[in-house]
């Protein structure tokens, strides 16, 4: 059985020569990654499985939407760095009797470990919402939208329609980037429906693990300031700019 976490990488790696370059050949691959085509192929196997690529004969390209990875790559990676960012965030959520749960894995696994009994949640993300079906103590709201294929996300005008008419106590969420410059996600309309949530809700707490620290994402949400907390794991030689711009970080 491989190890994911290897798996994981070799994915990563032809994930961000295909950004760069949109298509390559199997053998392109192989050499700009000093992997063999045999492992390329199974590679590109499991990502046109989730959805990340289109195969063509000899090569892959990335499909129209794939700058969100898939949710099921996400829930693979970085699984350390969200769980102990789950575990410093839990100690700091304050009282609330609803609450906003965007489609993240990071706040995926922080709802594992947060008391939701009699609680009205409401979130755009499927996998979110099927665990917190099984639950009678739960009172469970989704808006329309359209479903995105990769992130299981509803996102779309619809979705983001029906937020302005929620107004919840506590918006809980993660992004795909985090900054001095601002909190950034990779798709517009993941983008809108947050900038909706952030303007309705009461408090707004960002969970950022250090991963999101120097990454790059083309839509601004926010800036780190208009948080009233950011949540990370990252040491305090990580966050020094940030706590520069007044935002308020929790980070122990």
């Amino acid at each position: 059985m491989p190890d994911n976490q290897f798996v994981n990488k070799r994915i990563d790696g032809i994930y961000e020569y295909l950004k760069k370059h949109r298509r390559a050949s199997i053998e392109d691959l192989a050499k700009a990654l000093y992997m063999s085509q045999s492992t390329i192929r199974r590679d590109l196997a499991e990502m046109q499985q989730l959805g990340m690529i289109a195969r063509y004969h000899g090569g892959a390209m990335l499909r129209d939407g794939a700058d969100e990875l898939s949710i099921f790559t996400r829930l693979e990676k970085d699984t350390e760095h969200k769980q102990r960012v789950a575990e410093i965030a839990i100690r700091h959520i304050p009282e609330f009797s609803s609450v906003f749960i965007d489609n993240s894995t990071t706040c995926l696994a922080l709802t594992q470990k947060l008391d939701l009994a009699g609680k009205l949640v409401v979130t755009n993300g499927l996998q979110l919402a099927l665990q917190l079906s099984r639950r009678k103590d739960v009172q469970l709201v989704m808006p329309g939208g359209s479903v995105h294929f990769n992130t299981n996300a509803l996102t779309g005008s619809m979705a983001t329609r029906m937020m302005r008419t929620f107004t919840p106590d506590l918006m809980l969420f993660s992004c795909a980037a985090l900054s001095e410059k601002g909190i950034f996600e990779r798709s517009l309309e993941t983008t809108q429906l947050k900038q909706v949530v952030t303007e309705q809700c009461r408090c707004r707490i960002l969970i950022a693990d250090e991963s999101k620290l120097g990454a790059s994402a083309a839509f601004r949400i926010a800036r780190p300031e208009d948080m009233d907390a950011i949540i990370t794991d990252a040491p305090d030689e990580r966050i020094s700019a940030l706590k520069a711009t007044g935002a308020h970080l929790l980070n122990i």
